[in-house]
């Protein structure tokens, strides 16, 4: 059978290639929305970007969110290839995991009830998702906290032309993994609307290395979701929105240790609206969400392996209102000016109790304590001139109600010769405020300052005269100061949240696209990371390599062909270097550091149209059945194999 797939693989790279065509997007001409918040051809923004099409989503037949992200420049991605249900975290250019911004139709998304206020990707369903535009380099002058690495923005799916459109997909495959969703959309005169439902339920794998008594963990994901929109006039629309998804999964102790009872329950909601009046040639945007998150972990009964409690449950709630309005203002023929003010309010309730020899022991936190506000004032001036050049500059203002100000700025020019040769560069600083946990609990340090960082990036982009051929490098240099840092008082035996370290990273990307046929596409990188960090220690500063779970080097190539007018394959192929990784050994009750090994994984996917209204689909991944490992203590999926059908009427 895997000869069979080596075969197919083959020969998308062995297929003859047929006459050019012209008709294909020019990638000059793409038009993106996150550079600028507002709608902006990529010939004009110096900003490095990369587009994931709905072409791209409806051909991820059988991944999810995050094992799309793991396939993009510059994002590492651990958990993307374990179990379904373990946790994911993103590493965009190396930075730490709570330094990129995820935002939804541009509205940034948090947790406020986790420690570090990280948006979990497993609440979104590609099936929901349009496109994906993800920005690199520092964008708090525009976005607000979080943004020091970048902002990946999901643009979610709008209703379609039609009074009535109905669409899904239904699969299954490994480890009896099956997806199912459903969406009608349709506009009526001056209305349109949307509603769906999408359901993800995987029996799983066992998913710590841990030998004797084990099992699977089982993971089920529901993702509902609906809007509604109204066209008052030419000038005046309105969109309302409704998401909501509920995960549930068995999860284990930690590394090498399996757990038999433990399970989770998280239940999140985003609710809002977003406005857009334009008047002429301006344009004012207003935009408001609220994002509530409900996170349930039971370890329930004597099948306990944490050593230490016969029951333990925790709870963590937390809601945030966000209000943005913003305006884009032309000024003459040359400028735009960018202008706006959000506000951002978070609050908390979080309960612990777990029962063991020793007792019950129970901690609470109500919102009452667990609060922080914080608005910001924004601007921005694009100034293009016929000539090619281009240049972005910009600062915001952020007021916090705990710490008080701090202050970001940004300029981005770039030129463009003769529709062939960009070049670009950006100097940009960004910020991170402490999350609630890490002001209020009982770790908590009410004298935190925000992280802060400054980023330098510059790079040439490179376009053949047919534009079928792009070349981009991109080096980058980052320093964050003010991290905060977990800190043990070994005198006073107490532990709080500080800001003490330092980060230093820096490194490349080189990314490669052709389209030398209308039905040839091929797509490649590499990217190189490396950093340090500074801490004090002993009166003494140490620097040290602490890019833990995240590789040096990686690449990968994506080639897809349209083998027929109906039948499409492509093959992704990627690799990683080794990464350093440390993990918490319950036996010795000490941190163990160890390296783990460089790999490779080959995907192959293909669909057939059977009718206009009908595809259906193979997914295929690892289908060399590499063995790896992404977290130390913890397996990943082998060969997997997922086929399924969409339709849409």
């Amino acid at each position: 059978m895997k000869r069979i797939f080596w075969v197919l693989a083959a020969s998308v790279f062995s297929s003859q290639l047929s006459a050019q065509d012209s008709s294909f997007a020019k990638p000059l001409d793409e038009v993106v929305v996150t550079a600028h918040k507002y709608p902006s051809k990529t010939s004009t923004t110096g900003k490095v970007i990369t587009v994931i099409t709905r072409q791209q989503l409806e051909r991820s037949g059988g991944k999810d969110l995050a094992q799309l992200l793991n396939e993009q420049a510059g994002i590492s991605l651990n958990g993307a290839n374990s179990n379904p249900g373990k946790d994911k975290s993103l590493y965009l250019r190396g930075a730490r995991i709570d330094h990129t911004l995820i935002t939804i139709d541009g509205i940034p998304v948090y947790d406020p009830s986790g420690i570090g206020g990280i948006f979990d990707i497993r609440n979104l369903a590609l099936e929901n998702i349009e496109r994906i535009e993800i920005l690199r380099g520092s964008q708090s002058t525009l976005y607000g906290s979080d943004a020091i690495a970048g902002v990946i923005n999901i643009i979610t799916r709008k209703a379609g032309l039609k009074p009535i459109q109905v669409n899904g997909l239904l699969s299954a495959g490994s480890n009896n993994t099956w997806r199912g969703n459903f969406r009608a959309e349709g506009t009526l005169n001056k209305l349109n609307y949307y509603a769906g439902y999408t359901q993800l339920y995987s029996r799983g794998i066992n998913e710590t290395e841990s030998s004797g008594n084990t099992d699977r963990d089982g993971y089920r994901q529901q993702n509902s979701f609906a809007g509604l929109g109204y066209r008052a006039s030419a000038a005046l629309q309105v969109q309302a929105f409704y998401r909501s998804t509920l995960l549930r999964g068995d999860i284990d102790q930690g590394a090498f240790t399996d757990e038999l009872d433990y399970t989770y329950r998280q239940k999140s909601t985003q609710a809002g609206f977003k406005a857009q009046w334009q008047p002429g040639k301006w344009q004012v945007n207003a935009l408001y969400q609220y994002n509530a998150i409900n996170r349930i972990y039971t370890d329930d009964s004597v099948k306990s392996r944490n050593g230490f409690s016969s029951f333990s449950e925790g709870s963590y709630k937390g809601g945030e209102h966000y209000a943005e309005l913003y305006a884009q203002v032309p000024v003459g023929s040359l400028i735009r000016w960018t202008v706006g003010a959000d506000l951002r309010s978070s609050i908390s309730d979080q309960s612990y109790l777990s029962v063991s020899s020793f007792g019950p022991f129970n901690s609470l936190y109500s919102r009452d304590s667990l609060r922080q506000d914080q608005w910001g004032l924004y601007t921005a001036a694009q100034v293009t001139l016929p000539s090619g050049f281009s240049v972005e500059a910009g600062g915001r203002l952020n007021h916090h109600s705990v710490y008080g100000n701090n202050g970001v700025y940004n300029i981005n020019p770039s030129f463009l010769w003769n529709k062939s040769v960009k070049l670009y560069a950006n100097l940009s600083s960004g910020f991170r405020t402490p999350s609630l946990y890490q002001l209020f609990s009982e770790y908590g340090n009410r004298n935190l300052r925000p992280e802060s960082s400054v980023n330098a990036e510059a790079g040439i982009q490179w376009f053949s005269p047919s534009q079928r051929y792009t070349v981009r490098a991109t080096i980058f240099n980052r320093t964050v100061k003010n991290l905060l840092f977990f800190y043990f008082n070994p005198t006073t035996f107490q532990s709080q949240y500080i800001n003490q370290d330092k980060q230093k990273d820096h490194g490349g990307e080189l990314e490669f696209t052709a389209t030398p046929t209308k039905d040839l596409t091929i797509k490649a990188f590499y990217t190189y990371v490396t950093g340090a960090i500074t801490t004090l220690q002993n009166g003494k500063d140490t620097t040290y390599n602490n890019l833990l779970r995240r590789p040096k080097h990686s690449a990968g190539l994506n080639v897809g062909y349209q083998l027929t007018k109906r039948w499409f394959a492509g093959t992704n192929l990627q690799y990683f270097s080794e990464r350093q990784d440390a993990y918490f050994d319950n036996s010795s009750f000490q941190t163990v550091r160890v390296t783990l090994d460089p790999y490779w994984l080959l995907d192959f996917y293909t669909e057939y149209r059977v009718h206009t209204s009908l595809k259906l689909f193979a997914d295929l991944r690892n289908i060399t059945n590499s063995q790896f490992t992404e977290v130390s203590g913890f397996r990943t999926l082998g060969f997997n194999a997922y086929a399924g059908l969409r339709f849409s009427f």
